[in-house]
């Protein structure tokens, strides 16, 4: 487009632009795919923190107890790569602190007390399912990696079934009206023509929003004029 701006050197310089929405609108796409009435859920892929972890204790000893054997879990899943936080903050409850990392979206969290570190265990909860489990201390850093792999591909198949749940085919105009009342998207063959993506609107409050690139590609006639169609697309209100 054309766009410059003058640089440190007193230079013109093209900006560096996209027009993929990779901005607030993928944001936006992102929360609104995952998240849930406790606040957001994300993907552990791109998550800024992994895992959480809270210590329960009644006094300095105990939290000192806990750190101890807390601290080659941190290392070890730092080693793997993993984002993780220790909040041992005393300034906030720790019902207040499962609260606040829920409604962060924090993929994995652990709470380790004293009885914990006396059986050797941990509890786990996962944001995706809010699963609460039990594990062994030991080997927990690898169990976790795996958890989050888990959790990656649960999400994604989760919103996928439900954008497949929410899309449906039509093949005449009338269908088309009754079904976009319904919401999701509908699947249908256009003529490629503006007039007629203008009428859709005008009649319906729906607009194209996408051509697949994957999508069946099998030739029909447009639900509105009949006229030849190359391939069926996707239609739905913006709300």
């Amino acid at each position: 487009f054309d766009v410059t701006f003058v640089n440190k050197d007193n230079l013109p310089e093209y900006v560096w632009a996209n027009s993929w929405g990779v901005s607030t609108r993928l944001m936006g796409a992102l929360i609104m795919s995952h998240s849930d009435d406790n606040g957001l859920v994300l993907p552990p892929h791109l998550a800024p923190i992994q895992v959480v972890i809270v210590p329960i204790y009644k006094n300095a000893e105990q939290l000192k107890q806990i750190s101890s054997h807390i601290e080659p879990i941190l290392l070890q899943l730092k080693e793997m790569g993993i984002s993780v936080k220790y909040d041992d903050a005393d300034n906030r409850r720790p019902g207040f602190k499962f609260a606040d990392y829920e409604l962060k979206g924090v993929p994995v969290r652990l709470v380790v007390g004293a009885r914990d570190i006396e059986k050797g265990t941990v509890e786990i909860m996962r944001r995706d399912t809010l699963e609460k489990s039990e594990a062994p201390l030991e080997g927990i850093a690898g169990h976790v990696k795996a958890l989050l792999e888990e959790i990656q591909t649960h999400i994604y198949r989760k919103a996928l079934a439900h954008r497949q749940e929410m899309t449906r085919t039509v093949d005449t105009y009338d269908e088309f009206k009754k079904e976009i009342e319904k919401g999701g998207f509908i699947l249908a063959h256009w003529d490629g023509t503006t007039e007629t993506e203008l009428k859709i609107k005008e009649d319906t409050k729906a607009t194209l929003r996408c051509i697949p690139l994957d999508g069946d590609t099998t030739p029909g006639v447009c639900m509105v004029t009949g006229r030849p169609s190359k391939q069926r697309v996707i239609f739905a209100r913006n709300y």
